[in-house]
């Protein structure tokens, strides 16, 4: 007997766009997301999903990287200048490069290709779920302001501002993860933890990646970092004393 797809009953508030050249892979990943209830966008390349990122504003973007008229990496670029949506990077590139990239400019997170449709839309589901609760948070949680040693983390705004007053801007992934740090200072904190996921591969680079962005803004030396310490074994820990305002 087949087991049919139980809808996410929050899905109906959470359009997404698919940006795809292949039109078959694109059938997939769209079928595969309106089974669990999300209204899907399709568009085959990036030129089309920036036309329509100045009128509407999704929740997330599935982001092919090999795109006919934009390379995927600048679309991600572009895409975070836009909008503060979620960013699924699809790729069929086997080049670790591609995908560190993606990550670096704000990815949440990656499926390659060939990809079985349930994992896609598992990973889809935990970047909402993600980005969901830290929106309930924000608004449940009075506790917006975050300074550490001359740093101000602005939990709400995602920006994060430097002791000489020097604004900078964090992408989701970031703000999530030195939100983590910032709530639980002194604390070794797993990767799964940072990432808010369970069972997490021992090869998803993703966090190392994030905190890899952290470190280059707010450490003096990121190589030799003094503020968000590697725990080898155990994860991270976050060394500086933390005020809320």
């Amino acid at each position: 007997m087949t087991t049919r797809p139980v809808a996410d009953t929050a899905a109906v508030r959470q359009l997404i766009y698919v940006v795809e050249d292949d039109e078959a892979v694109a059938r997939l990943v769209v079928r595969a997301l309106e089974e669990f209830g999300y209204p899907v966008e399709w568009f085959h390349d990036g030129s089309s999903v920036l036309r329509r990122l100045q009128t509407e504003r999704p929740d997330l973007c599935v982001v092919d990287l090999g795109l006919p008229d934009l390379d995927g990496i600048e679309l991600i670029r572009q895409v975070g200048a836009l909008t503060n949506c979620g960013i699924l990077i699809l790729t069929g590139r086997g080049h670790t490069i591609d995908r560190v990239m993606g990550l670096e400019l704000g990815g949440d997170d990656y499926v390659v290709k060939p990809f079985e449709p349930r994992e896609l839309v598992a990973r889809v589901r935990s970047i909402l779920r993600r980005r969901g609760s830290a929106g309930q948070a924000g608004t449940t949680n009075q506790r917006r302001y975050a300074s550490f040693i001359g740093w101000t983390l602005d939990c709400a705004a995602n920006s994060l501002r430097a002791p000489d007053g020097a604004e900078h801007v964090l992408g989701t992934a970031e703000t999530q993860v030195l939100r983590a740090f910032v709530e639980r200072p002194h604390q070794i904190l797993t990767r799964e933890q940072l990432l808010g996921q369970r069972d997490l591969s021992p090869m998803d680079r993703s966090i190392d990646v994030r905190i890899s962005r952290i470190r280059r803004k707010i450490e003096a030396d990121p190589q030799n970092p003094k503020i968000i310490k590697t725990v080898y074994g155990a994860g991270y820990m976050f060394t500086a004393a933390v005020a809320w305002s």
